[in-house]
This record gives structure tokens, C-alpha cells and sequence, in this order.
């Protein structure tokens, strides 16, 4: 079993199809082309694979022939991001990079005004929608943020650290994903959507070539959601650890302490300091694992008990409900690929 899997809330899926059906576009296709059902969609609480959200919105790109998926004010063709990504690669360094995205937009793309400004040894990427009503629940914001905050770091070989992210929005119901896509606080209600890093970083070579882009973005854009996880220490070295061991779901508490020298009862003081605990990050481990699994059509579920640690399918489909709000078997109702 190989348990380093990750899931993302069901709010992307369920803000891409609402678009999509307002842009009149066929959302059945774009479903079953993801391997999501409508019935999942009503159940605000569930969390699909990083797989799933990758086919949904390079589907939603390809018929709607929209990178901006319907939320802004211009249509942006399908294929404009990877003529961007070809001219970047020929910059010397980041500030480059940042540089010449920022031209690259305002000049083209009537829909958007980027800024990108050094001020203070902060390096600052914003962005502002023409028509920002369209992008109602924020996605494109969040979605444009996250994507150039990791497609630079790409060109650079490293993770840029962001000293904070800003949004417009007011702190939403799935704020605690944005934990999993921004590795600094994020501030709600802001005057503007940004992100904010050390200037000093701008001066990082491109490290990438033309031949390495070309194997790079036909894995986009799956690549900018399977690499989610920023935690405090102690969480992610737990994680960390968990996500490496293929027998995971046999570690105890004492095994993890041991691993990390130091006593259980520091390990839990630690944990609670950041807000979890040992069960709770086993627990969302076995929850992802099992949401991978359930992607797959050919698993049965009585399989996917035992690889988890479960005793009996029902006493897993017990934990499966507590975890998402559904038994496996609603879960898995959907079309499968």
C-alpha cells in the first residue's frame, strides 16, 4: 500500500460545475469525465482526490476554451498559459519571471490588472479583476495565487517562502484548505489579493530549460494540487512520517514518539500546541487513503477495509461517514473511469 495521497475539498469541484452551468456548459460530461456524480456536490463536507479536480478543470478549460473558466470579464484562450510558460523559461531569474508575467497579462488579458512591486525588501504579486462579481466565491483569486506562487518556485528549483497572502474575500467556510495551498498566514477582507515574499529571493537563476517544461505541463495542473502541506513542525514531521511509512495505519503513538526521540507526552503537548493530535493526522491519513481508493473503480470496499486497519467493512464504512458525512458506497455512486 502506498498511503501519500491527499485530498481537496469538494467547494473547487462544486464553484467549477456552478460556473460551468451558468456559461452553459454540458456539467454531466464534465462529471463523469472527473469521475464525480452530482450527489456528491450536496455534501458540502466531502473531499475528492487531487485526480479528480486535476480531469475536472483541464476539462472545464478544454470545452469551455477558457483558462479563467468563465470568471472575469474576457474569455482567456486554452493554450495562453503554456505560450506564457514558454517565454518565462528564457528569463535569468525570478524577479524576471514575476516581471515579465505581469507585463505579459496587462498587455493581453483585458480581464485582469497584475502588479508586481518591490517596496521595503518585500516582493509583492497582486492582482485585481475587472469585473470581480463574476469570480464570486473567489476562486480565480485563489486559484491565480496559488498557481504563481508554485509555477515560479518551479523555475526556480526551490519553494519560495510567502511571507503572508492576502484576500479580498471574507474568511469563507473552506478557509482551512487554504492551509494546504499557502505556506504563510493568510489575511482576510484585505484591500487587495496578493502574496507577499522576501525580495531577496528574487535574485534565484531559472533553473529549468525548455526541454523540462515540455515534460512539465502535461502533468498541469495536477502537479499545482498534489503538492499541498504546509504545516507546523511537529504536525508535518508526524505527517511526514506517516505518508512514508507503508504500514502506517500499525503506528501507535508510542512508535511515533520513539521515531521523533522525544517522549509521547511531549510528542501530544507538541500536537495540541498546533492543534491536532497523533489520531486526528492518523485518522485524515486513512480518510485520504481511502477517498484514493474509492476513485478507483476495481477496489472493492471490503479491500480497502482491510488495508486500512478495519476489522470488518462495516466498522469501516462507520469511520468512512464520521470522516466525510457519507458511507463508502454513496461515495463510490458516481461514474466510474
Amino acid at each position: 500500500m502506498h498511503p501519500h495521497h491527499h485530498s481537496i475539498s469538494i467547494h473547487f469541484a462544486h464553484c467549477l460545475i456552478s460556473k460551468a452551468q451558468e456559461c452553459g456548459l454540458d456539467t454531466q460530461h464534465l462529471l463523469s469525465h472527473a469521475g464525480l456524480s452530482p450527489a456528491l456536490l450536496e455534501n458540502r463536507e466531502l473531499r475528492i482526490t487531487p485526480e479528480q479536480l486535476s480531469r475536472l478543470l483541464l476539462e472545464l478549460w478544454r470545452i469551455g476554451d477558457d483558462e479563467f473558466m468563465g470568471m472575469s470579464s474576457h474569455t482567456v484562450r486554452f493554450g495562453v498559459f503554456g505560450l506564457l510558460a514558454r517565454q518565462l523559461v528564457h528569463c535569468a531569474n525570478l524577479k524576471e519571471v514575476y516581471r515579465y508575467c505581469s507585463r505579459f497579462y496587462n498587455l493581453v488579458m483585458p480581464a485582469i490588472d497584475v502588479e508586481f512591486t518591490v517596496h521595503n525588501n518585500q516582493a509583492t504579486f497582486a492582482l485585481a479583476l475587472n469585473e470581480p462579481e463574476k469570480d464570486n466565491l473567489g476562486m480565480l483569486r485563489e486559484l491565480f495565487l496559488l498557481i504563481w506562487h508554485r509555477f515560479p518556485s518551479w523555475f526556480v528549483g526551490q519553494r519560495v517562502p510567502l511571507q503572508q497572502v492576502t484576500l479580498k474575500l471574507a474568511k469563507p467556510q473552506h478557509f482551512a484548505e487554504h492551509r494546504l495551498m499557502y505556506p504563510a498566514p493568510v489575511h482576510y477582507e484585505h484591500s487587495r489579493d496578493s502574496i507577499v515574499f522576501d525580495a531577496a529571493f528574487l535574485d534565484l537563476p531559472v533553473v529549468q530549460t525548455s526541454a523540462t517544461l515540455l515534460e512539465y505541463l502535461p502533468q498541469l495542473p495536477l502537479e499545482w494540487f498534489k503538492r499541498q502541506a504546509y504545516y507546523p513542525v511537529f504536525t508535518r514531521r508526524v505527517k511526514d512520517y506517516l505518508e512514508t511509512n507503508a504500514e502506517f495505519v500499525g503506528v501507535n503513538m508510542e512508535d511515533m514518539a520513539n521515531q521523533l526521540q522525544m517522549t509521547s507526552r511531549t510528542l501530544r503537548r507538541k500536537l495540541t500546541e498546533e492543534g491536532t493530535s497523533f489520531q486526528l493526522l492518523k485518522d485524515e491519513m486513512r480518510r485520504d487513503t481511502a477517498i484514493h481508493y474509492l476513485s478507483q473503480p476495481n477496489q472493492p470496499i471490503s479491500q480497502i477495509a482491510t488495508l486500512l486497519g478495519f476489522s470488518e467493512p462495516a466498522a469501516f464504512a462507520r469511520a468512512f461517514k464520521q470522516w466525510t458525512g457519507v458511507p463508502p458506497s454513496v461515495y463510490r455512486s458516481g461514474p466510474k473511469r
